[in-house]
């Protein structure tokens, strides 16, 4: 959906510029756990009830979140609702989580796996996809056993299919065409 790509940029740009750099990883946390709550289509709602004031939004997010959160991240949350762009809350802490990455040089990687992963072999994964892709990896594992076996890795837009699952695909298409 591009047009909430659009409209979350400039909120999540904002953010990032007015946070400390230290602070990066705590208002990410806090942002997120605010656009978990936005993403609730009775918040949305709730929230798009000409009757209810934005205070009254404001006060049922952050409760419903349950977490701490800092001025920024309330910043964002009242300014949000006071320009109506709620539903834009999820996309604009993905735009603000990718800004930190950026910053930090660190990029989210989704491993999924035939099978559960222990922290040493994960280490050792993490290790080889970051030579392999060339920068700091933030890896993240889930288990798919419809893989059969290895591992489907997807950095960004890049992904690395070593499964067992992808293989047969491959055998399948150059043994039918």
């Amino acid at each position: 959906m591009a047009e909430l790509a659009t409209i979350a940029r400039p909120y999540a740009e904002a953010l990032f510029k007015a946070i400390a750099p230290n602070d990066a990883a705590a208002v990410s946390e806090q942002v997120n756990a605010l656009a978990a709550v936005a993403g609730n289509e009775q918040v949305r709602q709730f929230a798009d009830n000409p009757k209810v004031p934005p205070q009254q939004v404001f006060e049922l997010i952050t409760a419903a979140a349950k977490a701490t959160f800092g001025e920024g991240a309330k910043n964002l949350l009242r300014t949000v609702i006071d320009n109506g762009r709620l539903a834009a809350l999820p996309e604009i802490a993905a735009q603000f989580h990718a800004l930190v990455n950026a910053r930090s040089g660190v990029s989210d990687a989704m491993v999924l796996s035939a099978f559960p992963i222990d922290a040493a072999q994960l280490q050792q994964v993490v290790a080889s996809l970051e030579k392999r892709f060339g920068r700091k990896l933030k890896a993240s594992v889930a288990v798919d056993p419809s893989l059969i076996g290895g591992i489907r890795v997807a950095v960004g837009d890049e992904v690395l299919d070593t499964s067992v699952k992808a293989r047969l695909e491959q055998m399948k298409a150059v043994l039918s065409a």
